[in-house]
C-alpha cells in the first residue's frame, strides 16, 4: 500500500471512530508498528490528528497541556463541588477507599463528614492533609516522586503501593472523557491510575462537563475500564451512548 493510501485511510478511521490504537492501525494496514508510528507523527505535522499514549485523535479533541494548578484549582469550583459532595456521599463508614489527584478529587475529600471513620488512601498530598482533619480517618499516603502544584506522587513506588492495597472504592480525577476513553496528562501517574481501577471493588471517574469530548496525553483505559461516571452535566449523546454500551452508568450531581 502506497504512503498516501496509508495516511488517507488512518484519517478516515480516525474520522469514523474518534480514537484508533497502534495495534488497530497496525492490524487495518497490514504494515509494522514502526510504520504506523512514522505515518501518525507526519500527519500530526500537518495537523490532520493528535497522537496519544497508545494512538491518535481527531485534531480537534486534543488539549495539549494541563492548565497550572493555581487555574484549574478556581475554574468550575461550583461543579466540582457539587461533583464531591455528590462522591462522598457513596462512601460508607469503615471502607478502605482511594481518593485520586486533582482539584475535583480534592472536593471529594473536602466533603467527607467531620465524624467519618474509615480507611483513605491517596497519592494526593493535598488530599492527605485535608482528611487528617478527621480523627477517625486513617490516612494512608502512597509516597513516590512528587509532582508540585497538585502536589501528587507518583513512580514505581506508587504503583506498588496501591497494586498491595484491596479498596472498596476508588474516586480517580481526569484530563478528558470521549467516548474512546478516558485520558490523563501525565504518563507516571496514568501507570498508577491503572492499578487503582484494577484493585477496586466499585469505580468512580470524577469529570466536569468541560472534559466531556477532551483528549489529554495519555489514555488511562476505555470507557468499560470503571463503573461510573459522577459529573455536574448531562453526557452529550455520543459519550452517553458509549458509556451505556461499555456497561457503565452516569451519576449527575
Amino acid at each position: 500500500m502506497l504512503p498516501a493510501e496509508r495516511h488517507r485511510r488512518i484519517v478516515a478511521e480516525i474520522d469514523r471512530l474518534k480514537f484508533v490504537t497502534t495495534d488497530d492501525l497496525t492490524s487495518l494496514l497490514g504494515v509494522s508498528q514502526e510504520t504506523v508510528r512514522r505515518d501518525l507523527a507526519l500527519l500530526e505535522r500537518r495537523g490532520e490528528l493528535a497522537r496519544v499514549h497508545g494512538g491518535a485523535t481527531t485534531a480537534q479533541a486534543s488539549v495539549g497541556e494541563e492548565a497550572s494548578f493555581s487555574e484549574r484549582r478556581d475554574a468550575f469550583l461550583e461543579e466540582k463541588k457539587v461533583i464531591g459532595q455528590a462522591a462522598a456521599a457513596l462512601i460508607e463508614p469503615h471502607q478502605t477507599v482511594v481518593i485520586d489527584v486533582g482539584t475535583t478529587a480534592l472536593e471529594v475529600a473536602r466533603a467527607l463528614p467531620a465524624d467519618h471513620v474509615g480507611v483513605i488512601a491517596t497519592p494526593s498530598l493535598l488530599v492527605a492533609t485535608e482528611v487528617s482533619s478527621r480523627p477517625r480517618v486513617e490516612v494512608l499516603v502512597s509516597g513516590g516522586r512528587l509532582r508540585g502544584g497538585d502536589l501528587a506522587c507518583s513512580n514505581a513506588q506508587a504503583v506498588g503501593f496501591f497494586n498491595d492495597l484491596r479498596a472498596d472504592a476508588v474516586f480517580l480525577g481526569s484530563g478528558g472523557v470521549a467516548p474512546y476513553g478516558l485520558t490523563d496528562f501525565h504518563l507516571d501517574e496514568v501507570a498508577t491510575k491503572r492499578v487503582m481501577l484494577a484493585n477496586a471493588s466499585h469505580r468512580y471517574v470524577l469529570a466536569d462537563s468541560s472534559k466531556f469530548g477532551r483528549t489529554a496525553s495519555h489514555r488511562v483505559c476505555e470507557l468499560d475500564g470503571f463503573d461510573t461516571l459522577i459529573t455536574d452535566q448531562p453526557c452529550p449523546e455520543g459519550l452517553q451512548v458509549a458509556l451505556v454500551k461499555a456497561g457503565g452508568r452516569v451519576v449527575v450531581a
